[in-house]
């Protein structure tokens, strides 16, 4: 069984770009046409008229579940498996659909009351697409139906499910206590508040050992998984306070400091089946790659600083058409970024969480983000 998540190779970055484009589409289609379901509230009147709104609150929910369903999820699901093979042909007619229903929308004026999503529906949206995909593709990964090919890479790569633990990252660097300008905790409180993370990591560990589950050394190490590496970027983020309008800054020295180190052997390292009796060697992958996912978080806080919560004198900027030509623009600069360290420097590692990998994850992350 180990032999079916073992040597993967993963996909091209211009199917992840192209899957980056479809998928949030389905979001964009669902608002555009299903966007009148509102919820109703219970007002202060008699238990029967209270009742009477209670069913009808239920019931729209009820209503809006099964149109998420069928608009969002079903045909993720379909795209990840029996479609998958043909994402580039579904792409061109997906976005002409979705153009075409937005564009009469905005036309008929009369009918179209939906408007623009706020900023932060916006980025709720992205966070429950980020969430979305990670389930799917955890369940879906165990079978035939799914292709290797979005399975996570052994080596060097890129593949769908490679963005999994980046993109929850920067997903919760973007709209943090950080990037809020919120006053930091202590480091008391920074592992109090990561005690779930490290409870869980602690469950994942005993749970595979004792059901005898498939775990492939080589994604993180032996113990190490992934809610350890969420609690450790949490805990360093909490001691170490950093303004985070400079945080991209000292993100991006962590980050090349780590690639330099990469190229100069520690690669050679990290890559090899080499292992020691020691705690480090055992799980080096997970505790190395924390200084790429650290990097990756201090960039989203001060993205999410500069892009959603920064006090600028005018507000217009924060409106959701200028954030969006602003996500379009960084989206496609680390596009470039990735293609050229790819290239150039070193192919892009989830393994090691190295500089190419990071950008490719800002890049397809902020695709999404720029479609909502």
């Amino acid at each position: 069984m180990i032999r079916f998540v073992s040597n993967l190779t993963g996909s091209s970055m211009l199917e992840i770009a192209v899957m980056s484009t479809v998928v949030p589409l389905l979001f964009v289609l669902r608002h555009s046409i299903c966007s009148s379901y509102q919820t109703v509230t219970p007002t202060k009147k008699n238990d029967h008229d209270n009742a009477v709104l209670g069913s009808k609150k239920l019931g729209n929910y009820m209503v809006t579940l099964t149109v998420d369903f069928l608009f969002i999820v079903l045909p993720m699901l379909l795209i990840f498996t029996v479609l998958a093979d043909w994402v580039y042909i579904f792409a061109i007619p997906m976005m002409v659909l979705v153009f075409s229903v937005v564009a009469a929308k905005r036309f008929d004026a009369s009918n179209y009351s939906g408007g623009s999503l706020s900023l932060r529906t916006n980025v709720s949206s992205y966070r429950v697409l980020v969430m979305i995909i990670t389930f799917l593709c955890i369940l879906a990964v165990d079978f035939k139906i799914f292709p290797r090919r979005y399975a996570k890479t052994e080596t060097y790569g890129t593949s769908l499910m490679d963005l999994g633990v980046g993109s929850f990252i920067l997903a919760n660097a973007l709209v943090s206590r950080q990037a809020r300008s919120v006053s930091s905790v202590n480091w008391k409180a920074a592992v109090q508040s990561t005690s779930p993370l490290l409870l869980l990591g602690f469950a994942r560990l005993l749970t595979t050992r004792s059901v005898d589950y498939q775990v492939h050394a080589g994604e993180y190490g032996v113990h190490w998984n992934f809610f350890f590496t969420l609690a450790a970027v949490s805990i360093l983020t909490s001691i170490i306070n950093i303004p985070p309008q400079y945080s991209g800054i000292f993100g991006v020295a962590i980050l090349i400091g780590f690639q330099y180190w990469l190229s100069h052997g520690l690669n050679v390292y990290l890559l090899s089946d080499e292992r020691g009796t020691d705690i480090l060697s055992k799980n080096k992958e997970g505790i190395f790659s924390i200084l790429g996912y650290w990097g990756l978080y201090l960039v989203g806080v001060q993205l999410g600083y500069y892009l959603f919560f920064g006090n600028r004198p005018a507000t217009a900027l924060r409106t959701i058409k200028w954030a969006r030509v602003r996500v379009s623009f960084i989206s496609l600069v680390f596009w470039l970024v990735t293609v050229l360290l790819d290239r150039h420097v070193e192919r892009v590692s989830r393994r090691m969480c190295n500089l190419a990998y990071v950008t490719l994850v800002l890049a397809e992350n902020l695709q999404h983000l720029k479609k909502r």
